[in-house]
């Protein structure tokens, strides 16, 4: 516990803060044409061997060498971290050619949206039931200091920690659905995406990492269990039906019985109603096609 406190202290004290910058173009043509009149001063002291010329030359191209280290590039979406000897100074965001005290160490982080797909990852769902499931997370970075100096790679970051949020969310939910209200893997998939992307932007705010998306690009159950699981999954679907077949027939016997006593059709006591009845029945909710039997005598 102490240990993920003072995790958390150390992730707070370094907070992304604007520091301000200059065109790099003046600045470019003033370091040319000091390299230029270096090259003259060193050309011309050699040809008339003259030292000090000589010596100017090469204290002006040394200059213009370490000026030419306070130059950097920023691309659109892109920031720069600068530091000084292992101390965080500020970030730029302005793009185009830039220049800063040429000791500042300048570490370029790109701020364009990316994605990744994890793994295929087998864990066992809430049941116990061992499945497989793989997302794809859509990510940003949005505090360039916290991901330079709070983990080592915020790229692998993300991929560990991302994964190791998958697998604690598909712990968390059922595969299936088995009572109305439930939320399971398969059947809410609005639901599981969002508490995904929950779990996974915990997880990475230390890193200044923006979640933008995540969601399940692949779920099934295991190959050892993934048969028995079908059948499981079709006796439900054929159950299902058969209630559903079952509700349907005695409605339409129902009806049949209401409709031959209103209009008088034909007059039926109880033992021939239940055999009407189970007829009736039969022809509805076999799965196959029945065979009559005409009956060309007498009713009773």
């Amino acid at each position: 516990m102490s240990e993920y406190r003072t995790q958390n202290v150390r992730a707070d004290d370094i907070r992304e803060r604007q520091v301000g910058s200059v065109s790099g173009i003046p600045f470019l043509f003033v370091l040319l044409a000091m390299l230029a009149c270096a090259a003259f001063l060193f050309l011309t002291g050699i040809r008339y061997d003259y030292i000090p010329r000589i010596l100017g030359g090469v204290g002006i191209f040394l200059a213009t060498v370490f000026g030419l280290t306070g130059l950097y590039k920023v691309e659109p979406n892109q920031s720069a971290v600068l530091s000084l000897f292992g101390k965080y100074i500020g970030t730029v965001r302005t793009p185009g050619l830039r220049f800063n005290n040429p000791f500042y160490s300048k570490k370029k982080v790109s701020l364009r949206v990316r994605n990744f797909e994890s793994g295929r990852l087998k864990v066992n769902e809430l049941d116990g039931s061992p499945i497989e499931i793989a997302a794809i997370v859509v990510w940003e970075v949005s505090d360039s200091a916290e991901a330079v100096f709070n983990v080592d790679s915020y790229e692998s970051f993300v991929q560990i920690q991302s994964e190791a949020a998958i697998r604690a969310m598909a712990t968390s939910y059922p595969y299936d659905q088995h009572e109305p209200d439930e939320i399971s893997l398969r059947s809410h998939p609005t639901e599981i995406s969002e508490r995904l992307k929950v779990e996974i932007q915990d997880r990475l705010a230390q890193a200044g990492i923006n979640v933008i998306e995540a969601r399940i690009s692949h779920l099934a159950y295991s190959p050892e269990i993934a048969q028995a699981m079908l059948q499981r999954q079709q006796a439900g679907a054929i159950i299902a039906a058969r209630q559903k077949i079952v509700e349907g027939a005695v409605g339409m016997v129902e009806h049949a019985l209401d409709e031959l006593s209103g209009k008088g059709v034909v007059d039926l006591d109880e033992e021939r109603k239940a055999a009407m009845v189970s007829n009736l029945l039969v022809v509805l909710c076999s799965d196959r096609a029945t065979q009559p039997v005409v009956n060309t005598g007498s009713l009773y």
